[in-house]
């Protein structure tokens, strides 16, 4: 009994400490919890966490809002900032080398051995650095590749440069050597002295923005293989199949930050660039190869060679820049919105307090990035933001819970796993921000990113101050009162609230739902590149057999006839440039419209062969930058209507059928002006839907005052309730008339003469250009006002474009109305096919050509646009002779006809 009576006591004794264990252990981590919330200093991890970046003296691109400044040349014609950040510091030097391009050396010096030997050098200090750059300064050709990294950085940094000669291999150490990078900017910039690459699109924008370092005289493997028709262009590919290297593409996921480097990271970083100038003397041996197989006459000017090096030298007239938005973290929020809560079902099930939170997640979650200068995806990834909008946790055991799933090492790499938690530090030193923004505390976006800054970085803030985040203190509040709301008056606030609103249905709903460009190549039979273009336009070559598919990624085909032209032949090279789903004014990439330069009135009036399948004046445009741009296009048609002395809107329209006995009338009443004939179509539509209407219920004075209005369309004489549904479509181009076809209320009698109109306008109807279809962006903005029209193709807002912008004494704007008539009457269509009919008659197609240079400048100078495609240019020819197959063919639309 004893034992058993001890046995019990030791039981009971080990089960009360295992319970005071469990309850002092539960204690210490709310208490810890709680001292980390009001305890300033010590609750952010960047206070005891060693970063390599934060090491660096000087940052050329912080991480606040301010644009990225480029390099400004003591000799640079421009004297002002903002020239020099619109313009290459080196754009002479790069255009000499594109208008005279001479390749006059070899990539190798004799014989070179494939094998690479175990030494190299490792360049850590200031004194090595400059050692390089003068054996370099030597050199007449050298390899170059970088290595990067972006998890742990807003805007990610350059860890690695790998430089190859003829004898070395160089690994500069640019965590070490960050401050002191442009010693090596004479090199990289001297003209004479050639520098290759492999895929340097993103490579030469990384050294502008680390080092003001500028790319001139490149030659690009990926280019090459691009002239050549290669069937893959990575460098894996090419390592293999010329130089027989195998090599592991996973390590460039390495966290290239450690130091030291491991071995396999070593012979991965010397394997990329050490064999580029094997692989480039191999390539430029074929394509020398290509071009004398290919040469089938003597005039022929076309080299091959010359093509790759002149593709590889556009590349380095890139400018890096800054990805901007109206509002911290607004883009992304948009995208999680669309992509992940609306994937889950019925739109209509999604609280609109789930979609406030995810806006406040992601503008906290984009200024804890630049705070401390880690990327969005490791302070918050998307799926973590899902998970908190939709669960909305109420405790910090709730809030670890909803976003422990999303564990951001699956991303990641191996050797990255270790620095990767799950919750995040940022989410762990800053919960108290989470916790709040779910309750709803901080109830206005507006008013959480002020605090949050100031908790960091304000006099006592929990954060420490760097290079990276400084910045952020001198130009946040300018960002912020620059598109926030005003608080002081709450109906300012609701139209700011309601334009906010109504901005990101637009962009939702009237974007473009997929990439514009394709960038699929189109192959001359001699292998000739003659355009980028998309799926579509190849798969009309392939299902027609008039083209044979040479790749799969990204699909190129090769015609199998002998084409019209050639891009070179018409002395432009925009046609066979890659182009980037970006806007081209500021180089937002959430979201983009399509746009055209020239509008569309004036445009489709054009002769055949300097409008058809011309993409060089449509560009892509994000939501403030196409208002800008319609906004001086507007004004830049008052003034042509004014110089013209040709009216925006018709003024006045009239029966054709009553036309005649309206003239005969006139010859023997001296009471009539020919000015005051007909009626303004808007003015009549409006007058024949309110008697259709209510014309029975409104008073008698009323109701004869709207009947004289439509009488004057029809010369006078007495109308009957068909006559007012024809009415109804005066003015209506056949696209309006369908689209009113389908609205509610249409009587049977509307929809039968639509259709009459419809079948009489087919009967006449000549093939349009089906590339200028509107776009998405122009459909919204059609209103049966006096304010932007259906056809004047600029899609955008306006307001005050009434009839009455010029009077009478300007022009008279009268115009007998044919029932088949393509142009709407209650837009600028009839305008601008009267300007273009004067301008082909007084100065021919010249006049059109300089017509189109003036749209062009009026763009330009509007929106001052830094990513417009390689080769665009104001003065643009714009002439199209059709090929044999072409629709667009004068012979062949004949034959059809």
């Amino acid at each position: 009994m004893e034992v058993k009576e001890k046995a019990k006591i030791v039981i009971t004794v080990a089960s009360l400490v295992a319970v005071t264990v469990l309850i002092v252990t539960e204690y210490r981590r709310r208490r810890r919890y709680r001292r980390k919330q009001t305890s300033p200093l010590s609750s952010c991890y960047l206070h005891s966490e060693v970063r390599p970046q934060f090491g660096f003296k000087r940052v050329l691109a912080d991480n606040s809002y301010s644009e990225f400044k480029h390099l400004k040349l003591d000799d640079a014609s421009s004297s002002s900032e903002e020239a020099s950040n619109c313009h290459h510091p080196y754009e002479s030097e790069i255009t000499v080398l594109l208008e005279n391009t001479q390749i006059e050396f070899g990539f190798l010096r004799g014989e070179c051995s494939l094998e690479m030997s175990d030494s190299y050098v490792w360049v850590e200090t200031e004194s090595q650095l400059k050692e390089l750059a003068e054996v370099l300064a030597k050199e007449k050709v050298f390899a170059v590749d970088t290595e990067q990294h972006s998890l742990r950085s807003f805007l990610g940094f350059t860890a690695l440069v790998q430089i190859s000669t003829h004898e070395e291999d160089f690994l500069v150490d640019t965590i070490a050597l960050h401050d002191a990078m442009s010693i090596l900017r004479p090199v990289f910039s001297d003209p004479n002295i050639c520098k290759v690459f492999h895929g340097a699109d993103n490579d030469v924008l990384w050294l502008q923005r680390d080092f003001h370092i500028y790319v001139v005289n490149m030659f690009d493997t990926a280019k090459a293989c691009e002239v050549l028709s290669k069937p893959q262009r990575s460098l894996a590919y090419l390592l293999e199949a010329v130089c027989g290297v195998a090599t592991n593409k996973l390590l460039q996921r390495e966290d290239w930050r450690q130091r030291p480097l491991s071995k396999e990271m070593v012979q991965y970083a010397r394997t990329d660039a050490h064999y580029l100038l094997y692989i480039a003397d191999a390539l430029t041996a074929e394509l020398k190869q290509l071009a004398t197989e290919d040469s089938s006459s003597p005039d022929d000017k076309f080299h091959f060679l010359l093509e790759a090096s002149r593709r590889s030298n556009m590349t380095c007239l890139q400018l890096y820049t800054k990805e901007t938005e109206d509002f911290p973290g607004s883009a992304a929020a948009s995208s999680i919105i669309y992509r992940h809560l609306n994937g889950h079902g019925d739109t209509s099930t999604i609280s609109l307090n789930a979609e406030e939170l995810v806006r406040k997640l992601c503008a906290w979650r984009d200024l804890m990035a630049r705070i401390h200068d880690e990327s969005t995806r490791y302070v918050l990834p998307d799926q973590a933001v899902v998970a908190l909008a939709c669960k909305q946790p109420t405790t910090a055991e709730e809030i670890y819970g909803a976003i422990a799933h999303t564990d951001l090492a699956t991303e990641s790499s191996p050797s990255l796993n270790s620095s990767v938690q799950s919750p995040y530090p940022v989410i762990c030193s800053h919960l108290d921000d989470i916790y709040q923004m779910i309750l709803n505390k901080l109830a206005k976006l507006d008013d959480i990113l002020p605090l949050v800054l100031k908790k960091c970085l304000g006099k006592n803030g929990t954060c420490p101050i760097s290079v990276f985040n400084y910045s952020l203190l001198l130009n946040f509040k300018t960002k912020l009162s620059s598109h926030s709301a005003p608080k002081q008056n709450g109906h300012k606030n609701f139209k700011q609230f309601t334009r906010k609103a109504s901005r990101e249905l637009f962009v939702k709903k009237f974007s473009c739902k997929a990439p514009v460009y394709h960038n699929c190549r189109i192959y001359a039979n001699d292998g000739r590149l003659l355009c980028y273009c998309d799926k579509r336009k190849l798969e009309w070559y392939l299902n027609r057999g008039l083209a044979k598919l040479v790749e799969e990624d990204p699909p190129a085909i090769m015609l199998l006839f002998e084409p019209k032209g050639r891009p070179e032949d018409e002395g432009n090279d925009f046609y066979i440039q890659t182009k980037r789903n970006i806007c081209v004014g500021c180089g937002e990439g959430k979201h983009y419209l399509r746009y055209r330069i020239i509008p569309s009135c004036y445009r489709v009036h054009f002769p055949e062969h300097l409008k058809s399948h011309r993409s060089h004046d449509i560009v892509l445009l994000c939501v403030d930058c196409h208002e800008v741009a319609h906004a001086a296009a507007e004004r830049y048609k008052k003034q042509i209507a004014t110089e013209f002395g040709i009216p925006l809107f018709v003024r006045r329209v009239l029966d054709s059928k009553e036309a005649q006995g309206t003239s005969s009338l006139m010859e023997d009443e001296s009471t009539v002006n020919s000015e005051d004939a007909g009626v303004s179509p808007l003015l009549l539509r409006s007058a024949a839907m309110a008697l259709l209407r209510h014309g029975n219920r409104m008073p008698s004075s009323r109701r004869e005052e709207l009947l004289q209005i439509v009488k004057m369309y029809y010369g006078g004489r007495d109308i009957s309730e068909d006559d007012l549904e024809r009415a109804l479509l005066i003015g209506l181009s056949p696209h309006e008339r369908r689209k009113r076809e389908r609205k509610k209320g249409v009587s049977l009698k509307h929809s039968a003469e639509v259709a009459r109109l419809d079948k009489q306008e087919n009967g006449n109807k000549d093939k349009n250009n089906d590339d200028e279809a509107p776009a998405d962006s122009e459909k919204i903005m059609n209103v049966e006002r006096s304010t932007v029209a259906d056809d004047s193709g600029d899609g955008g807002t306006s307001e005050g474009d009434g009839a009455t912008e010029l009077n009478d004494a300007q022009c008279n704007g009268n115009m007998l109305h044919q029932q088949n008539s393509k142009l709407s009457l209650l837009g600028h269509g009839p305008h601008g096919k009267q300007i273009v009919e004067y301008l082909l008659r007084e100065y021919g197609e010249d006049g059109v050509r300089d017509f189109c240079q003036r749209w062009r400048k009026v763009f330009v100078d509007a929106v001052h646009p830094r990513h417009l495609p390689g080769g665009w240019n104001v003065s643009h020819s714009g002439r199209r002779d059709f090929g044999e197959f072409s629709v667009y063919n004068p012979t062949k639309r004949l034959s059809t006809e």
